[in-house]
């Protein structure tokens, strides 16, 4: 395979490949060393993190659907102290680069976070908007454009690490959304967020889901995480990760044509382990026979 086709730059991280892996769907990657060889990812962003642990959604958290999945973790996770006392000296050694996705209740709470991860070990920060803002009366950070500026900046303010934001597409106008992240300081772009959606039980006649609602992930998303993309891919100069029903290398290579620089995997892991491997392989395949000489000159070259 080679390494000098699919080698790339995202906001300054440099990557061996442009295949990431989606937060919430690789654990912390030590889970995965068995089926993948994590230095050869271009990052891992590890399972979303917050100030303090969480214990999620009470009830059914997952839920498949045709074509994808639901879900409600509710962020379950043991906070950014252990994370970084226990977990992070474990999986530093695997020689990866791993992206800490991190959630909030106030644009002060990611500064503190971005503060408290700006350690060595860590690439980059990806900030989850897709939450309550609890200080704005429980608004989505994401749909926002106040908002995103004021956690962009409040995150840059507090580390030297790349910052990405990801984007929500449960929204009526994506654009605006990008442009303020961008016009704050945002290194990157990850998108697309799940979509929201609703399981129903038809013999109880109850919501399948705990939450009610959740996350819908899959190959169901790909169309509409394509559209997305291409449109942000207009509007924005900082580099775009696209996500959202990649399965194949084929789906991949989708999202660099509609103008993504980097792919991250995610419901794909749950199905095939190895996903990520095949994908990788797959674009350099890609690649060879269309004698592409690197995964850059592949991106954004959709023609209308």
């Amino acid at each position: 395979m080679g390494d000098e086709r699919l080698a790339t730059n995202i906001a300054g991280i440099a990557m061996r490949t442009p295949v990431l892996t989606a937060s919430g769907t690789f654990g912390f990657g030590e889970e995965f060393t068995d089926f993948v060889d994590l230095s050869r990812l271009g990052a891992v962003v590890v399972k979303g993190t917050t100030l303090y642990p969480r214990r999620g959604n009470d009830g059914v958290r997952i839920a498949e659907t045709p074509s994808g999945m639901l879900n409600c973790i509710g962020l379950e996770n043991p906070g950014v102290e252990f994370f970084l006392h226990d977990i992070l000296p474990r999986v530093s050694r695997y020689g990866m680069n791993i992206i800490v996705n991190i959630s909030g209740s106030s644009a002060e709470e990611y500064g503190i976070l971005a503060k408290k991860l700006d350690v060595s070990g860590i690439a980059g920060i990806e900030l989850n908007v897709s939450c309550p803002n609890v200080k704005e009366g429980g608004i989505i950070f994401g749909t926002s454009p106040e908002a995103v500026r004021s956690v962009v900046q409040a995150a840059k303010a507090n580390t030297k690490k790349p910052v990405i934001l990801k984007l929500s597409p449960n929204i009526t106008d994506i654009v605006p959304i990008a442009q303020a992240a961008e016009a704050a300081g945002a290194d990157a772009l990850s998108l697309i967020n799940t979509l929201l959606g609703l399981a129903v039980d038809i013999h109880s006649r109850r919501p399948v889901l705990g939450n009610i609602t959740g996350g819908l992930s899959g190959p169901a998303v790909k169309p509409v995480a394509l559209r997305l993309v291409w449109q942000t891919a207009q509007a924005v100069n900082i580099p775009i990760i696209g996500m959202g029903g990649i399965m194949t290398a084929d789906d991949a290579v989708e999202f660099f044509l509609a103008g993504a620089s980097a792919v991250a995997v995610g419901t794909a892991n749950f199905i095939d382990p190895t996903g990520t491997e095949k994908i990788i392989q797959g674009i350099d395949d890609y690649l060879v026979r269309y004698q592409v000489q690197n995964i850059k000159d592949l991106v954004g070259k959709m023609e209308i």
